[in-house]
């Protein structure tokens, strides 16, 4: 096989889109139908209302997703895959087989990363500065 760099780019844009935290998760509760706000809030407990919002509107922005304003009282808004969102499918179905056989349910830290604190202890202290004068620098007034 060839490598295409145009296919390549569009390749990895597509994975980068997908790829964004929560994403995938609106995007699989949005196969099951149109979703309000408030239902896909509920569905997905950890992911905050700015972050929700944000990720409509990139959605929306790119022809994944598309939000529909009921013209009722109170107004409604309703989110539904557009075709295009709908085409992701099989290919988040075959990313979900992948995931299941040979995800972690953690993601990867990377060897820097400090590992993760528990809760209930109280942060580290920091070590206090010193005032002394340092030779290599002026004395503050």
């Amino acid at each position: 096989m060839a490598f295409h760099p145009a296919l390549c780019a569009r390749f990895h844009a597509a994975v980068e889109l997908v790829g964004r935290r929560w994403t995938g998760a609106v995007i699989q509760l949005l196969m099951h139908g149109r979703m309000r706000y408030a239902e896909l809030r509920g569905a997905i407990p950890d992911i905050s209302d700015r972050m929700l919002s944000e990720r409509l509107r990139e959605l929306e922005s790119e022809g994944i997703l598309e939000r529909l304003v009921v013209p009722e009282t109170p107004v409604r808004v309703e989110y539904e895959l557009t075709e295009k969102g709908r085409a992701l499918e099989r290919a988040l179905a075959e990313m979900g087989k992948w995931a299941e056989r040979w995800g972690t349910a953690e993601p990867s830290r990377s060897p820097s990363a400090s590992p993760p604190r528990d809760s209930a202890s109280p942060r580290p202290r920091r070590a206090a500065r010193s005032r002394r004068a340092r030779p290599d620098r002026p004395a503050s007034a």
